[in-house]
């Protein structure tokens, strides 16, 4: 199931859907590379920008790197920051395998990111629409369009699956 926010000024028209999964694909081998090497939570982001390029990408490292803030979204941010020497993400789009915490969806907002695509819905901390939703607060000086659980049975399934296997319980 998809879900277009109605916090969209963005001007992007429709969205592309074969890219959006083709996109959200690459943010799972990021997920999978998490868990795989890392032992985290299998959480993957690609920021993409305006003209189809890869700007960045990322996988949670806040585990190994010992630091909180270092989810995949911002792993991803920082590395297109780099990529653009450029704090401002202008017209770029994030796929993340999970819904946006309350750090990553104003970290969207600051770096001025036109789109949000991700995959499951997060009922415990998600803040672009499942359990608040920052991103549509109109006192914002910047409007992200978001676009809710794309292959979002297959997100959900895979963390629900790394969380069984860390209680001894066989996979979905």
């Amino acid at each position: 199931m998809s879900d277009i926010a109605s916090n969209d000024d963005s001007g992007l028209g429709p969205p592309d859907v074969a890219a959006d999964e083709r996109w959200m694909r690459h943010a799972f081998a990021l997920a999978d590379h998490a868990e795989q090497a890392f032992d985290e939570i299998p959480v993957g982001a690609v920021l993409v920008g305006a003209d189809g390029r890869l700007l960045g990408e990322g996988w949670n490292r806040n585990i190994a790197d010992h630091d909180p803030s270092a989810h995949a979204e911002i792993m991803a941010m920082r590395e297109a920051g780099r990529t653009l020497g450029n704090h401002r993400l202008v017209g770029s789009t994030l796929y993340v395998t999970l819904e946006p915490c309350a750090m990553c969806a104003m970290a969207l907002v600051h770096a001025r990111v036109a789109r949000l695509v991700y995959g499951a819905a997060d009922p415990k901390t998600g803040a672009c629409g499942s359990v608040f939703d920052l991103l549509a607060d109109p006192r914002h000086n910047h409007r992200v369009e978001v676009r809710g659980g794309v292959l979002g049975e297959e997100a959900g399934r895979r963390l629900s699956n790394y969380f069984r296997a860390k209680r001894g319980k066989p996979p979905l």
